[in-house]
């Protein structure tokens, strides 16, 4: 039996290895969702290995009334679908601020940490532009139990340049 299952785990690593890709060294661009309030967030990713990376994305928010930061660091596995089609998924977290005027004289800060898992698709274009889809759920802990202590869905389309 001990056999048995070393060598079906054996088959499956070789079946990972045998579909991985070359990914781009590194990706820049925009990540444009929900982002919980945040907005557009710059986005980069740094390729680890053939199918995996590093991305961090930074979204910032400022208004009359409202001002606030989101970092996101995420570790992603990447699988081909077929001919610069991509699937992925990956986990991370990170760490947020944000304070508001509320009408009555009011503010509203805190700062949050957060748990983060990440699926999407992409599509990696012949020339250096990479379009994907993503589902960032996210759980927040922080202070305020207003805004960030419970599970927010994130969204979100990216566009970045790769190079």
């Amino acid at each position: 039996m001990k056999k048995l299952f070393l060598l079906a785990m054996a088959f499956v690593g070789f079946s990972f290895i045998s579909n991985a890709q070359d990914i781009a060294d590194n990706a820049i661009g925009l990540r444009l969702g929900d982002s919980d309030g945040f907005g557009a967030e710059v986005s980069y990713q740094r390729a680890l290995g053939s199918n995996n990376r590093l991305e961090a994305d930074l979204g910032w928010r400022s208004g009359s009334d409202y001002n606030g930061f989101k970092l996101a660091g995420l570790y992603q596995w990447v699988w081909n679908i077929d001919q610069g089609f991509n699937w992925y998924a990956g986990a991370g977290g990170g760490l947020g601020s944000f304070s508001f005027d509320v009408p009555g004289g009011k503010d509203i800060s805190d700062t949050f940490v957060f748990a983060a898992g990440d699926i999407g698709i992409e599509y990696n274009f012949d020339i250096p532009l990479l379009l994907s889809l993503d589902f960032r759920p996210e759980i927040g802990f922080g202070d305020d139990t207003y805004n960030n202590n419970d599970l927010d869905f994130d969204i979100a389309l990216g566009i970045r340049y790769q190079f």
